[in-house]
């Protein structure tokens, strides 16, 4: 089914990025899948075939590892893209079996739960010095005071990336993920390689060190990480180092912001949040559905399949609409109210399948640090301007979030 040209869905549009799901609801209304010919992508909207196609080992996140380029009808990238291409292939998020087991496998032999455990006091005390500062302020922005220095500080510190180092994480990690959104410009991809071979060089040079003095933090752990006899690739630590870093502020920081910015035109849920801190933990995960950060994933189609008597060729590539699915009326009930008490709330904001996000009980300890945080010490907190929406459509956030105390 092709996506009829006078469609909602558009996703460079400011009044879509402001607001995308009335045009989910078009797009479910009319059909389970859609073919949308400005990026060659087939769209699919609900949560039930969103939910199964994440399992679906007909589809790949690449391809590369049964086919060429060639073989796949695909244009290889262009050769000045190679660093960026190098840095994301080699990340177990881009990577299918056996080699996205492999490195799963052993990166969980370092990113273990207890490793995780262990930092909640680092981020408790970290979120509280960083609301402490926006209260004694006045207010301020909580995307650059709060929302951003906290998950960014929490990878370092788990890394192991000194405190001297981080300022470049953050632009590295923004102008890198700039090649996610839908038809990126030339100026993006030039912004992501420079970024690329920068923060390879770092983390090469940071690896090299800490081979001769190996510490407690994670890039010792992967060093050291084997299994029968695998051990990750320095292209492997390097490019797990990246991602941990992307997905694991990105996904946060914009939770944060989105969540907030919700809250605040939901008087009645803020109040009742306010009133009942024992609610955070299910108001985070209604704040991920709600607004959600990561609105659209991509496979490819490995081999054929068929929606809803639609067959997909090899070759197609699929997006999968996160934000869609989180507001699919047969599985949520009134998916457009924002209820901080959802009690069945199967959101797939972390993705789900072999690829569910790796970071994400570090994830929820860092939301509910930054707002019990907020709750406990700036209970009258309030927004200072309207904010601006950021110009992506793949990763959902604002420019920032003006708020007073």
């Amino acid at each position: 089914m092709a996506a009829p040209s006078d469609l909602a869905f558009d996703p460079w549009d400011p009044a879509f990025l402001a607001d995308p799901y009335p045009a989910y609801a078009e797009l479910r209304a009319r059909g389970r899948v859609h073919y949308f010919e400005p990026t060659n992508q087939w769209l699919v909207p609900y949560h039930a075939d969103v939910s199964a196609l994440l399992r679906e080992r007909r589809l790949g996140r690449t391809y590369q590892h049964r086919f060429s380029h060639e073989d796949f009808g695909r244009t290889p990238p262009p050769a000045e893209h190679e660093p960026f291409h190098v840095l994301n292939d080699h990340g177990m998020l881009d990577l299918e079996p056996p080699d996205h087991t492999r490195i799963r496998r052993l990166v969980s032999k370092a990113f273990t739960p207890r490793t995780v455990e262990q930092l909640k006091p680092y981020v408790r005390d970290l979120a509280g010095e960083l609301v402490s500062g926006l209260v004694e302020a006045g207010g301020g922005d909580l995307l650059t005071d709060v929302a951003e220095p906290l998950p960014v500080a929490v990878i370092a510190e788990m890394l192991g990336i000194p405190e001297a180092d981080r300022a470049q994480l953050r632009p590295w990690s923004a102008d890198i993920c700039g090649m996610y959104e839908l038809n990126p410009s030339q100026e993006t991809a030039a912004r992501a390689v420079r970024a690329s071979v920068e923060f390879s060089e770092y983390l090469q040079e940071l690896i090299a060190t800490r081979r001769k003095e190996p510490g407690e933090d994670l890039i010792s752990g992967l060093i050291a990480a084997h299994d029968e006899g695998d051990r990750l690739t320095e292209q492997e630590m390097i490019s797990t180092a990246v991602l941990l870093l992307n997905a694991g502020h990105e996904a946060t920081v914009n939770a944060t912001v989105n969540g907030w910015w919700a809250l605040f035109r939901n008087p009645d849920q803020l109040a009742a949040l306010r009133a009942d801190h024992s609610l955070i933990p299910s108001a985070i995960e209604e704040l991920m559905r709600y607004d959600t950060p990561l609105q659209l994933f991509e496979r490819w189609v490995l081999d054929e399949i068929e929606i809803d008597g639609t067959t997909i060729p090899r070759g197609a590539e699929i997006a999968m609409l996160f934000g869609s699915a989180n507001h699919d009326p047969q599985v949520f009930d009134a998916p457009d109210r924002l209820d901080l008490t959802r009690k069945e709330n199967p959101h797939i904001s972390f993705s789900a399948g072999i690829h569910y996000c790796i970071g994400a009980p570090l994830a929820r300890i860092e939301l509910a640090a930054s707002m019990t945080a907020l709750l406990e010490q700036a209970p009258t907190l309030r927004p200072a301007a309207e904010p601006e929406r950021k110009p992506n459509f793949v990763i959902r956030g604002l420019e920032g979030l003006a708020v007073e105390v």
